[in-house]
């Protein structure tokens, strides 16, 4: 398993993978960035770097994330929400066929494995709060504002 460090507006992004896609992606508080990036991660760094410069609202690079089948299936039908957007942990649960499965489809969304590619900050609580978090609130927030099509100008800051 080849491993990057970069730098992200939201702190130092570790990302995980070989030749069989990309495995895990993490945002860590502080540290080093790596000063060369392994082949196996160059497409998934460009295409991150991208997404935090506005540039990019789709992942395209090969994922392999390690999870039950369960999980599996709750990130696979995160990955079916459109950029710009957000859905609640119900309106989850259904999609997947269960609307009792609301407790263990937060579960898998916060062991999601692959940070802002799959994106579990695009769920929010029913009543538009957002909820638990695994990066913080604050960078969930961030993330939602920099997905934000209809972004405002702040008129002070």
């Amino acid at each position: 398993m080849e491993i990057a460090f970069i730098h992200s507006p939201l702190g130092v992004t570790k990302i995980e993978g070989d030749k069989d896609g990309i495995a895990m992606i993490s945002v860590l508080a502080d540290g080093e960035v790596s000063p060369v990036i392994p082949e196996a991660l160059k497409e998934a760094v460009q295409q991150l770097q991208e997404y935090f410069e506005g540039t990019r609202t789709e992942f395209t690079f090969k994922l392999n994330p390690k999870g039950t089948e369960f999980q599996q299936k709750v990130w696979k039908e995160l990955l079916n929400i459109p950029f710009g957007k957000t859905t609640s942990y119900l309106e989850l649960s259904k999609k997947l066929g269960d609307v009792k499965a609301i407790r263990a489809v937060a579960s898998a969304n916060g062991k999601n494995p692959l940070w802002i590619v799959v994106p579990c900050h695009r769920v929010i609580g029913s009543d538009g709060s957002l909820t638990g978090y695994a990066g913080g609130l604050w960078r969930k927030q961030w993330l939602l504002e920099h997905e934000n099509p209809n972004k405002q100008q702040r008129l002070f800051g």
